[in-house]
């Protein structure tokens, strides 16, 4: 297979864990036989700095013309100033509206190498294999929003639209016939018009999925029941802002933040991939971020854009037998103990590819 790929690094440690996900893409062509091109562009507070956009116009031609784009994350304090006109997260909401990248997929998997990093007991981690579907390009993060007066009054609006619902759920469903055939859907029904808009119309979708089991919860349960029965969740869908928290909540789980990969779909085989951590610039480079989640986004591009699901499952394959043998970044290694460096564990992983 030949396939093109756009690389967008971004700031802090993104360009440190893309690199490693960039070097893991080329070791699986090399075995399987295929061919990746890499095309790297500029996004996020980086673009600003050269060209005064967080998402530049070249950055999406580049985009437009490749089969993936594989993100590291964007942001940092240089930009942190909520007033200004320009930030980097523009780029990031920008690129998800320009591609129509309405679906999130966050999977988070308990390894039992880690067990003894999360503040949840041992038996309540065993089992937990669950995938969050995040709604990406609607809700109150696209909504109207406004500063009144001279700033004491804002607002920002929850909109959704049948249409909007329907396809995520859509995504959701089918994620759960490929998995053990259980939906989660998450909502504020009790309280919001929008999610009990979000609610019937899940309703009416499961008409189509009669084989997959669909409970609803509302969202300040879900958040107890994550860290009280995680084993229980199978798929859960969510809207954008629910599904990000709920997601970055999920990551206790798996040990860190960084170990959490995700996918940006839309209704074709394009995708974004990247990490569900940030930038981490205080420790940029230093090499002591975890490429773990940066990796894992890797396995996720081949399977959904490039369809090649025996070279992800390698790659999945791949850092679980590293977390096996013992080998940890800083964010996983015990306190006080040692670890290994960002290019030490990401060499590990290539090699049981």
């Amino acid at each position: 297979m030949r396939a093109t790929i756009t690389v967008l690094p971004g700031d802090g440690i993104g360009p440190e864990v893309t690199s490693k996900a960039v070097e893991l893409l080329q070791r699986v062509a090399s075995r399987y036989g295929h061919e990746f091109t890499f095309q790297e562009a500029l996004m996020g507070g980086i673009a600003i700095d050269i060209t005064g956009n967080p998402l530049p116009p070249e950055t999406l031609r580049t985009a437009e013309q490749s089969d993936a784009i594989l993100l590291g994350a964007v942001g940092g304090p240089k930009w942190s100033d909520p007033t200004s006109p320009v930030r980097p997260e523009q780029g990031l909401l920008g690129i998800r509206k320009h591609f129509d990248l309405f679906a999130n997929l966050r999977p988070v998997k308990a390894y039992p190498a880690l067990a003894q990093h999360t503040p949840l007991r041992r038996e309540l981690l065993e089992g937990v294999d669950m995938l969050i579907v995040r709604e990406l390009t609607g809700g109150i993060y696209f909504g109207p929003q406004q500063e009144q007066g001279d700033g004491d009054v804002a607002y920002d609006t929850e909109i959704y639209s049948v249409a909007e619902v329907e396809r995520v759920a859509n995504v959701a469903f089918r994620a759960a016939q490929r998995r053990r055939q259980k939906l989660t859907s998450v909502d504020k029904a009790n309280v919001m018009a929008s999610m009990r808009l979000w609610r019937r119309t899940v309703v009416g979708v499961h008409e189509d999925y009669t084989d997959v089991a669909l409970d609803h919860i509302l969202v300040d349960a879900c958040t107890m029941y994550l860290m009280t029965r995680p084993a229980s969740f199978d798929v859960i869908v969510a809207s954008n802002i629910f599904g990000d928290i709920l997601s970055d909540e999920a990551s206790v789980l798996a040990g860190s933040l960084g170990m959490l990969p995700s996918a940006s779909l839309g209704s074709g085989a394009f995708g974004l991939y990247e990490p569900v951590h940030g930038t981490a610039p205080d420790i940029a480079g230093q090499g002591k971020a975890n490429p773990t989640g940066t990796m894992l986004s890797a396995a996720m591009l081949l399977r959904y854009s490039l369809g090649l699901e025996a070279e992800a499952a390698a790659v999945e394959n791949a850092v679980e037998q590293t977390l096996a043998s013992g080998a940890r970044t800083a964010d996983i290694a015990p306190r006080g103990g040692s670890y290994v460096s960002t290019d030490e564990f990401a060499q590990t992983v290539l090699a049981s590819v």
